[in-house]
């Protein structure tokens, strides 16, 4: 596709699957029409890039639709100044749109050649307050803790303390919980050390996160 039809492929996307649906964000929002979906996709498939649907990477794992990647962007309530963890950084597409957003992405991901593809995109398009390493999510990167906000993009049996643990309080960690085949997004806030709220954001279904506190 040329340049001007994945253009008007990215605002009908904009305009028909996320505004409509209840992305308000304007800093969302400006983020989803800088970030240009059809780099984070492969190749044969760069003319889907901005259907509202989960598209395959490699390695088992997909870039969720983009509707989903906004519901849960939104949900961090992300400011210019935060620094966020990504749990499951797969091609790097929700990396960059909070890289539009915040000061600094944190990104953990299990698989070496996903991280391989993501950082090479994400420095060919000039992206460098994302960071990423091979690891395990579910243990989060307490090395760069605490974080304004944590998203994670696999699914878990239960909310990982661990991750709890690296939020600075009043933060947010955006997270599916359930079983390997269906699950609720929960936007979870940290009130103290040993509080937290929830609040269900709809339901998901999201590859299982995998590590010592996941599957």
């Amino acid at each position: 596709m040329g340049d001007d039809s994945l253009n008007d492929a990215k605002e009908k996307m904009i305009k028909q699957h996320l505004i409509p649906r209840g992305i308000k964000n304007e800093r969302v929002l400006a983020a989803f029409k800088k970030v240009p979906r059809e780099e984070f996709v492969p190749p044969e498939i760069e003319a889907e890039a901005y259907q509202d649907r989960p598209l395959p990477i490699g390695e088992g794992q997909t870039i969720s639709q983009p509707y989903i990647v906004a519901e849960m962007i939104q949900a961090l309530e992300p400011t210019p100044g935060d620094k966020i963890l990504e749990i499951g950084t797969g091609s790097g597409y929700a990396a960059a749109v909070l890289a539009e957003i915040v000061e600094t992405v944190y990104g953990v991901e299990r698989h070496q050649s996903l991280v391989d593809e993501a950082q090479t995109r994400l420095t060919r398009l000039n992206y460098d307050n994302v960071k990423l390493e091979v690891g395990d999510g579910t243990i989060g990167w307490a090395e760069n803790a605490p974080y304004d906000g944590i998203l994670v993009s696999a699914a878990a049996p239960e909310i990982p303390n661990s991750l709890v643990e690296q939020l600075v309080k009043g933060g947010y960690l955006v997270i599916p919980i359930g079983t390997k085949n269906i699950q609720q997004l929960y936007q979870i806030k940290k009130i103290e050390d040993d509080k937290i709220t929830k609040k269900e954001l709809g339901r998901v279904r999201f590859v299982p996160l995998l590590g010592e506190k996941g599957w």
